[in-house]
Parts: structure tokens; sequence; C-alpha cells
């Protein structure tokens, strides 16, 4: 029987319980049996300065959702030229796991800008492209240049990886935004400081 699979691509840096609870909600409405947190080296649209290592990322990741059988992380990006664009890498996934049928999981900011994406059009005659709403974005609009996406009627995870990492800067506290393992990880090795 063939899965079908979200996959789920970001910088995780650092990876939160947005995500989690993102691809968990998912799973429990059944709109996928499993999800794949896919790390990603390098975001082509997104400034490098403050990306921790791609194997810090993978491991907090790791940490994260070590007990849930239906949450994956993926490194296969790392293997691909950089920076990774995701038209080649969902090539990559359907072509090694042909097993599954992948969609695209993408946030509404993401898929504001879809159009700067190498060969957008491609992908979404190719794949299902999933949206989750994110505060300030037009949904509207959006659905009326895509209307290929499917968007998905999810709670609002206002969270977010660049806020984590500017609370930490500023020595903020931000347990309540991250899975434990990973909190102590962060604080352990002074991330982000």
């Amino acid at each position: 029987m063939r899965k079908k699979v979200g996959l789920y691509f970001g910088s995780f840096n650092p990876f939160h319980l947005g995500h989690q609870k993102l691809a968990e909600f998912l799973l429990d409405r059944q709109v996928f049996d499993e999800v794949w947190f896919v790390v990603s080296p390098r975001n082509p649209l997104k400034r490098e300065n403050d990306l921790l290592d791609e194997d810090v990322r993978l491991e907090m990741v790791k940490m994260a959702i070590k007990d849930k059988p239906k949450l994956k992380v993926s490194n296969l990006e790392f293997s691909l030229p950089k920076p990774s664009y995701t038209i080649d890498s969902l090539h990559a996934f359907s072509s090694k796991y042909p097993e599954n049928d992948f969609s695209l999981l993408i946030g509404s900011d993401n898929a504001k800008v879809f159009d700067q994406w190498k060969s957008f059009q491609q992908i979404l005659n190719e794949y299902p492209v999933l949206v989750y709403p994110r505060s300030g974005f037009n949904k509207e609009g959006i659905a009326k240049t895509y209307p290929q996406m499917k968007w998905l009627e999810t709670p609002l995870y206002d969270i977010s990886s660049t806020e984590i990492r500017r609370s930490i800067q500023q020595g903020k506290e931000v347990k309540q935004w991250l899975h434990p393992t990973v909190y102590q990880y962060i604080v352990d090795k002074n991330l982000y400081r």
C-alpha cells in the first residue's frame, strides 16, 4: 500500500514545537501517513549568516521526534548540490522512494514568494502543494495566483525560529517553544548567543 508522505522542508534553525505540532495535527487528521522533515543545508532565498551547521540542525530534529514513529527526518539534501532547489529534491525523493506519494508542505509565507522558486510551475504540475496558514498573509491573493495549491485548515502556530534566535540573543526565555531535549541542547552548546 502506498504511503502519503508530507515533505516539510526547512532550515529548522532551530526546530520548534510549531513545526512538530503542525505535523502531528496533519497526521491526526489523516492528511498524511507520515511527515518527513527535510533539513535544508542552505535555502537560496535566505541569508546564511546565522545558520547553524546542517548536522547540528539535523540532530535537533532527531531529538525532538525520536519517540514519534510517523515523524521522520531526512538529510537527503545534504548530498545534493548547494543551494538546494525544491524541484531537484522532490525528484530525488520520488526516485529514491518510488513506493510513496509525496506532497510538498509549505507555509503561506513561502506560497507568497512561490514564483521565485526554481521551476515553481513544474512543482505545481507534478506534486500536490499544501499550504498551512501563517499570520499576516493574505490567503485570497495567494489562492487566486495559485489555484492548484490546497489550503489547510490548521491551528495557527505562531512561533518562528527567527523569533527564538532573537529571544536567545536578548536573554529571554524560550523553553515554552522548544522540545525539552532541544532546549537543553541549545543551552548546553551555548547556541545562538
